[in-house]
Formats: C-alpha cells, sequence, structure tokens
C-alpha cells in the first residue's frame, strides 16, 4: 500500500480497526474519480489486517476477493474500510468489508482468506 499513500488505522471502541486512506490526484481514474483499484486495493488491505490480527498475527493471503462497487469518489476524498471474519474454517477464513467516504458506502468486499504456516510457506 506504500505506492498509494500511508494508510492510517485507528482502533475502534468494539476492538475492531478502521483504515484510511487521504486520496488526491495520483488516485484519479481517466474520468475523475477515485481508480476502482485503490478502493478495492484499500478494502484488501483492510480484510488481510483484520484477517492476520484474528488469527493470531500468523500470515494470511487472499484466496479470492470479491468487490461491489456503490457509488464513487473523488480526489480528496479519505476512505475508510472496516472489515469482520464472518467465519474461520480451518485454515480458511471468509471476511467482510466496507469502503466508506463519511456515512456514504463506495464498496463492499468478501473475501476468502488462507492462514498459512508461521514464516510463509503453504
Amino acid at each position: 500500500m506504500a505506492g498509494i499513500g500511508p494508510l492510517y488505522a485507528r482502533r475502534r471502541d468494539d476492538g475492531g480497526f478502521t483504515y484510511a486512506l487521504e486520496t488526491g490526484d495520483a488516485h484519479a481514474n481517466a474520468i475523475g474519480l477515485v481508480h476502482g483499484g485503490v478502493i478495492a486495493g484499500l478494502a484488501d488491505q483492510a480484510i488481510a489486517l483484520v484477517a492476520w490480527h484474528a488469527a493470531g498475527r500468523v500470515p494470511v493471503v487472499t484466496v479470492e476477493m470479491s468487490t461491489r462497487f456503490t457509488d464513487s469518489a473523488r480526489p480528496g476524498a479519505r476512505l475508510e474500510a472496516e472489515a469482520a471474519v464472518r467465519q474461520t474454517s480451518g485454515s480458511m477464513m471468509f471476511v467482510d468489508a466496507a469502503v466508506r467516504e463519511g456515512e456514504r458506502t463506495v464498496a463492499l468486499a468478501t473475501a476468502v482468506m488462507k492462514i498459512t504456516r508461521k514464516g510463509g510457506g503453504r
């Protein structure tokens, strides 16, 4: 994520985390909106960090992710992502996320994450 800007994290009162990205002109697509890849990348990062934390800080990798864009965002927007583990089954985790600009939901994502052995590998 360093390539698209710093990612900010804040622990919420409920124990979860909110991840934020301050967007700018570098995040714009050809029509002047925040590129969908930036939004999906923020969702994936939030999902991975929540899964990593839930797995006891053991590495996790994204197996599959589906993103539904529900609204657009303009450069300059502060995008915030929250994710939650829906279910864990063996070494697989199922995680949901939402990316918002204020009260507006910009994207919803679901992912399957694989918990890897400590230190990487399969």
